[in-house]
């Protein structure tokens, strides 16, 4: 099967996409290239429901973000993997090239309404990755902020890029890294009055729901409007 996959819409809606490649970008984080269906179409930030085309498990859709730029080949969904769950990322964890994923639509609301900061928790950093790839392309990253909080240094992913993107301009801190060198601490107030000194920009915001909320009363408290605010509603 080529990158670009003419094969018909399935019943639902749905697309049947190969997987033409599946690698850990960490220990728990799995990168899957897929063919693309013909005229299948998404803007930077949305993603879609996604189910594995095993027996058991094609009802069983879970959201997912592309993170590839939207005139590539190919598809690519980068994903968090939850051994703990006896759920679908448990399976995407032993799925290889040459199986199926079934997609359905693009949605989502996190889209790119001009420059401002991302602020990531964990996972939440995919609907970004697309967006900060389209702006890099474009020559146009200039005057946004990354800020990326993770547990651990070792669940960083795509670092190397992000780093050479936003330069300066990527600030990395962990709740759980106990080493020396390393801010442990959540984002808070204080971080967000060092490094935002504009709070009449925009805010992107993506993560565990208590990320987002504590995030969204900083904000607030700063002095950011509820307008300029965007995450997944």
């Amino acid at each position: 099967m080529s990158a670009t996959d003419d094969a018909p819409v399935l019943p639902g809606g749905l697309h049947r996409v190969e997987v033409l490649g599946a690698v850990f970008l960490n220990a728990t984080v799995k990168r899957f290239t897929l063919s693309r269906p013909k005229g299948f179409r998404f803007t930077p930030g949305q993603g879609c429901m996604v189910s594995i085309d095993r027996d058991g498990w094609r009802d069983r859709a879970r959201p997912f973000t592309f993170t590839a730029l939207p005139r590539a080949r190919t598809l690519e969904l980068i994903v968090k993997i939850y051994d703990a769950h006896e759920g679908v990322t448990r399976q995407l964890r032993t799925l290889g090239k040459g199986e199926h994923l079934l997609l359905g639509e693009a949605f989502g609301t996190i889209t790119y309404q001009g420059p401002g900061v991302f602020l990531a928790g964990g996972a939440g950093i995919t609907p970004f990755l697309a967006i900060l790839r389209q702006l890099h392309q474009d020559k146009a990253l200039k005057g946004h902020t990354l800020i990326w909080s993770n547990r651990r240094a070792d669940d960083l992913f795509l670092d190397d890029e992000l780093g050479r993107m936003l330069g300066r301009h990527y600030l990395k801190t962990f709740t759980r890294e106990n080493v020396i060198g390393f801010r442990d601490r959540r984002i808070d107030r204080d971080d967000l009055v060092s490094v935002v000194h504009d709070f009449d920009q925009r805010f992107y915001l993506c993560g565990p729901e208590h990320f987002v909320t504590d995030l969204k009363a900083l904000l607030l408290e700063l002095g950011a409007a509820a307008e300029s605010m965007v995450f997944e509603a």
